[in-house]
């Protein structure tokens, strides 16, 4: 291990996982503190092999257990959450999410690790009014449990910044798509076809818009946001500079599957075409922020999605 460590929570997960991977690359040493509730060990396989990764199988929800991961750890990547968007017990996001995220805070405070770099989500915006949308757009209305408690850990965290000198840069993340994701729509449409290459139920009327960003952008963006960052506290969105609605995604997938004469069948959902009740329909980010301390995807979401499905048909 490296003499100094950073602590990832959810570092066996998808986006986790893959930030392993380039903080090892960068010669890092990582303790990687995850319940394997969504993440696997297999997925920090490759950055094992460099002799600089600390496998910590932990809960979030015991704070003691964070204590002890942390150590001596100088910063924080708190990735750990649950990552079902649309969820019928409201209670796992609260837990998980809010209550995970203070105890972080709080080994934080009574321990060595001063600066946290925190996975949010645009989900916090809700039906924002102004598309493409900006950090500063107000107000925060969330229309999922999920959003609102991802919006609750950046007020937690923003608290924690100004009451206990902590230093914290937020992540809203886009839909991150890539290797080792076990959700989210195209893995949903991979899924359906395989069960069933002949039809494919979409849910909502498939026009739901959104951005998606190829995993390895996204690791770049953290990587690009940690060097241009002096304040105490930024918030950052991460993401693609367009977006892609269902119905092509349903078809990106169909192509690369190579699969013909495949009926849709788009289930309309509730108010207004929505996957499901909370889901945003409409979302694209304003990455100016982002493109100001110098980071650029390299693609852009309809090749970012083809890239993905490529991606779990190799898995």
């Amino acid at each position: 291990m490296a003499d100094s460590s950073v602590l990832v929570t959810g570092g066996a997960g998808f986006i986790g996982s893959h930030l392993v991977d380039g903080l090892v690359a960068q010669g890092q040493g990582v303790v990687v503190f995850d319940n394997l509730t969504s993440g696997k060990e297999e997925n920090l396989e490759s950055a094992k092999t460099t002799g600089r990764v600390n496998f910590v199988l932990g809960d979030l929800l015991r704070e003691a257990e964070i204590m002890n991961a942390m150590g001596s750890c100088d910063s924080v990547f708190h990735f750990a959450a649950n990552p079902q968007v649309r969820l019928g017990d409201p209670r796992v996001h609260f837990e998980t999410n809010i209550r995970g995220t203070f105890n972080v805070l709080e080994a934080m405070r009574k321990g060595d690790a001063k600066e946290m770099i925190f996975a949010s989500t645009s989900t916090v915006y809700g039906d924002a009014s102004i598309i493409p949308t900006s950090e500063k757009y107000s107000p925060l209305r969330p229309t999922s449990v999920y959003g609102a408690s991802k919006l609750a850990c950046e007020s937690l965290i923003s608290a924690y910044c100004e009451s206990y000198a902590l230093r914290a840069i937020i992540l809203r993340f886009a839909n991150i798509v890539g290797s080792r994701s076990k959700h989210g729509v195209v893995h949903d449409f991979v899924r359906k076809l395989r069960e069933n290459p002949r039809s494919l139920e979409i849910l909502g009327d498939g026009t739901q818009t959104k951005s998606y960003l190829w995993i390895s952008d996204a690791i770049q963006a953290i990587q690009y946001c940690i060097r241009g960052t002096s304040s105490s506290f930024e918030v950052y969105n991460v993401g693609s500079d367009d977006a892609i609605d269902v119905r092509r995604i349903s078809e990106i997938v169909i192509e690369e599957m190579g699969l013909s004469n495949v009926t849709r069948e788009f289930t309309g959902g509730p108010a207004g075409g929505r996957g499901w009740i909370g889901d945003v329909k409409f979302m694209r980010l304003d990455i100016s922020k982002m493109k100001s301390v110098g980071w650029v995807p390299k693609h852009d979401s309809e090749s970012s999605v083809r890239l993905a499905v490529r991606a779990i048909l190799d898995e």
